[in-house]
């Protein structure tokens, strides 16, 4: 229960860091003791597609395999892998040796934990996270100040398997994740929702925009509210339509240039009392033990996969079209 009542904590004070709103419970950064039920993955078919499917480099595939069964990976976010389908969901967004490609807001760093090792010796990878000095509260300060500090350690207890990976950290009001025009892919993982609530979610994915080089990737997975939803209703439950997300990324620029259901989940009714962490792997709450064992079975949360591209001509533009 301390464990619990600390994370609930510390998920508040990282809505505050990115604006002014009252935060409402915003994602944990580390995954609740594991459930009382084992959860099992829907059976999956083949996930509808819109876009080209890129083909991963062979030797690239192989090492994607090898990272996904390593002994490096925690066991518990391997449990994981039946719900987030990373060898699915990286081929899908297109990523590629030799790209330079930043992870924005890593928290306790699931996704980090592949792509270090997958980067290593074949590519750069950014971890982008929160500014502690540009929080708008003491709360979010100490968050930020102390999630920072445990992404560090663990890039630095890891670095035989990471290599070095460099560390941003950003401003989430006027995000700046790196020189214009320096990255080849920008990847987002169920953070969305949070600069929606803060107000800030235009300043972000227009700082994705000019981070990006002309013809690059922005990839975007995020918790779906139902089709013509208010995102401000649903951003404090962590929800977003998809349909919104769309419109944000247009706004700053990018085309939309594939989306994919593998991570999509119809089991989840997106009602649940705690939002979209009283489903694994936080089962957040003081549900009982039916109760979690009901929400166990549902999986994960009913995620979009988008893929987004810079457009190419965006290099002729003028320098105040694209900052």
């Amino acid at each position: 229960m301390k464990r619990l009542a600390l994370v609930a904590a510390m998920t508040l004070a990282l809505g505050a860091c990115q604006g002014e709103q009252a935060p409402p419970p915003a994602p944990a950064p580390e995954p609740a003791p594991a459930p009382m039920v084992e959860p099992v993955a829907a059976p999956q078919t083949a996930p509808a597609v819109s876009g080209e499917i890129p083909v991963m480099d062979q030797a690239f595939a192989t090492k994607l395999n090898t990272v996904l069964a390593s002994d490096t990976r925690g066991t518990e976010n391997k449990a994981r892998d039946g719900f987030r389908h990373p060898r699915e969901t990286l081929s899908f967004l297109g990523i590629a040796p030799g790209m330079t490609v930043i992870e924005v807001n890593p928290g306790a760093g699931w996704y980090t934990e592949i792509l270090a090792p997958l980067l290593k010796d074949s590519g750069t990878l950014v971890t982008a996270v929160v500014d502690p000095l540009k929080t708008s509260s003491d709360r979010a300060r100490e968050y930020s100040t102390q999630a920072n500090a445990d992404l560090r350690t663990m890039l630095g207890e890891k670095i035989d398997s990471f290599g070095p990976v460099q560390v941003v950290e950003y401003d989430p009001a006027a995000p700046m994740l790196g020189l214009p025009g320096s990255a080849d892919m920008v990847l987002t993982f169920r953070s969305t929702h949070g600069w929606v609530r803060a107000g800030n979610v235009d300043a972000m994915f227009r700082g994705f925009f000019d981070v990006l080089k002309p013809g690059a990737v922005l990839g975007v997975e995020q918790h779906r509210a139902a089709a013509g939803s208010d995102p401000v209703v649903t951003a404090p439950s962590g929800y977003v339509a998809e349909a919104h997300v769309i419109e944000l990324a247009q706004a700053a620029g990018f085309v939309l240039d594939g989306s994919s259901d593998v991570n999509a989940n119809p089991a989840d009714t997106r009602d649940h009392p705690e939002g979209v962490w009283s489903l694994p792997p936080n089962l957040a709450g003081n549900a009982s033990d039916e109760e979690k064992a009901r929400l166990t079975a549902i999986g994960e949360s009913d995620r979009m996969t988008l893929r987004f591209r810079k457009p190419a001509e965006a290099a002729a533009m003028p320098a105040a079209a694209v900052n």
